[in-house]
């Protein structure tokens, strides 16, 4: 039965493949009121193909959506790949974004900038060597302001049995138009505080890593409550930043 509905299937896209065809010559010659009617037609018909064509290309290209792929060091106990970075997040972009403006449900961005000159938008990745499925790309156009920065929520496995033993690592791939100055703080809320450890990112290379180390911070392992980063721009103005992709990961310090 299978066999057979597929031979109809074939049978009818030749029909209609031949019937368009038709329709591309006749076109030329045709009454103003048919024309009318075909371009309606047309117009139905590529919005349902465009439809097809972009989920084609999300599913088809690489790396492939739902990848876990993460580069883990040895001694790793949890790995994260943040959503935005792992698969379509809605709403997938913005212009004139506001401050508190939120890509998917765990990427904020916070700036106090009265002109709103900035987009941001989850874009694909498409080479060979990537490893995370989406981007986030931010671009900034005249800032007035003092401050821009990206905020990540970790999800709540990201707090279970942390201990101050632990050092967090954030990887990160990032291309800019320009040289750009960034820095990464991690903020580990722990009723009714909150240790912050800020660390400068390195950015003559496209993939780099920083590392937290707890041991050195007053946080109460029984009151862990939240971990999320910031990343934080230092003068973005007229600036193109790709995030290509940002993951996790948890391990215990050496022993000394």
């Amino acid at each position: 039965m299978g066999k057979v509905k597929e031979l109809i299937d074939e049978w009818r896209n030749a029909r209609s493949l031949k019937w368009w065809k038709h329709q591309s010559h006749a076109a030329k010659t045709m009454g103003l009121s048919e024309l009318y009617d075909l371009h309606a037609k047309v117009r139905k018909l590529r919005n349902r193909v465009n439809i097809i064509n972009h989920i084609a290309i999300s599913r088809l290209t690489l790396p492939v959506i739902g990848s876990k792929a993460i580069k883990k060091p040895q001694g790793t106990e949890w790995a994260h790949r943040p959503e935005a970075w792992a698969g379509p997040v809605s709403p997938s972009g913005m212009s004139s974004v506001a401050s508190k403006s939120k890509l998917g449900q765990e990427v904020t961005l916070f700036h106090d900038c009265t002109s709103n000159e900035m987009t941001l938008r989850q874009v694909r990745n498409n080479r060979e060597q990537d490893l995370a499925p989406f981007a986030t790309q931010l671009d900034v156009f005249n800032f007035d302001g003092s401050f821009l920065s990206l905020a990540i929520e970790m999800p709540p496995e990201a707090i279970e049995g942390l201990k101050k033993e632990h050092i967090i690592r954030l990887t990160l791939i990032i291309d800019s138009e320009r040289p750009q100055e960034m820095f990464a703080r991690l903020n580990l809320r722990h009723r009714p505080n909150t240790e912050q450890i800020v660390r400068e990112l390195d950015l003559s290379t496209r993939e780099l890593y920083v590392e937290f180390d707890l041991f050195y911070t007053n946080f109460k392992e029984a009151r862990a409550q939240s971990l999320w980063f910031d990343l934080i721009f230092e003068s973005p103005s007229m600036n193109q930043i790709t995030i290509r992709d940002v993951s996790v990961i948890r391990r215990r310090r050496a022993n000394i």
